[in-house]
């Protein structure tokens, strides 16, 4: 848990106040450990790395780990961070950009817009995951509705994952006011 505590500390001197929280990394550690030998998790959403060092503290050896963050700053000091893991690999660029380096085993979509909204696009399931492989969308409200609703409205982002022709998907609550939507890509 090193690599989680340099990660959050990095995130405190660069003032970056949306890192993972506790709970969301104790459930990527989780679905990184699922992730066989010669497998491939990617994230959109570096910031300063606490996900993906959650996510690579999870991952068994022989994991490859590829992370892209939009900020060449805080893209800097997470490639820093990492330096000397060969397995890791953080990249400056668009979200969309990560796609070249999958199909993967495990995707996390982090960060606002990064795949996962309307009005940033969507990471088609069917292009981005290997059969069987495992998508995580994090920063939901949780809600127990038919549609899942937010602020009153149909949310659309999260019925868009929860009824995705190619994904067998759930939400999870892990905080009070935290959810997560998990989906596996059907064969």
């Amino acid at each position: 848990m090193d690599l989680v505590r340099a990660a959050t500390l990095l995130a405190a001197e660069q003032r970056f106040a949306h890192s993972s929280v506790t709970a969301h990394g104790h459930l990527l550690r989780l679905l990184a450990g699922g992730v066989p030998a010669g497998g491939v998790i990617g994230e959109t959403g570096t910031g300063c790395g606490v996900g993906l060092a959650w996510l690579t503290e999870g991952a068994p050896d022989g994991v490859r780990l590829v992370s892209i963050e939009r900020d060449p700053e805080r893209s800097a000091a997470a490639k820093a961070l990492f330096e000397g893991r060969r397995n890791v690999t953080v990249h400056t660029g668009d979200w969309r950009d990560l796609r070249e380096h999958g199909p993967f085993d495990l995707l996390s979509l982090d960060g606002g817009g990064h795949g996962k909204t309307p009005n940033a696009g969507f990471a088609e399931p069917g292009d981005w995951l290997k059969p069987g492989g495992t998508v995580v969308i994090d920063d939901f409200t949780p809600t127990t509705d038919w549609p899942p609703r937010h602020a009153g409205e149909v949310d659309h982002a999260r019925l868009r994952w929860l009824d995705h022709p190619h994904l067998h998907a759930t939400q999870i609550r892990l905080a009070p006011d935290l959810a997560v939507v998990i989906g596996t890509r059907r064969s």
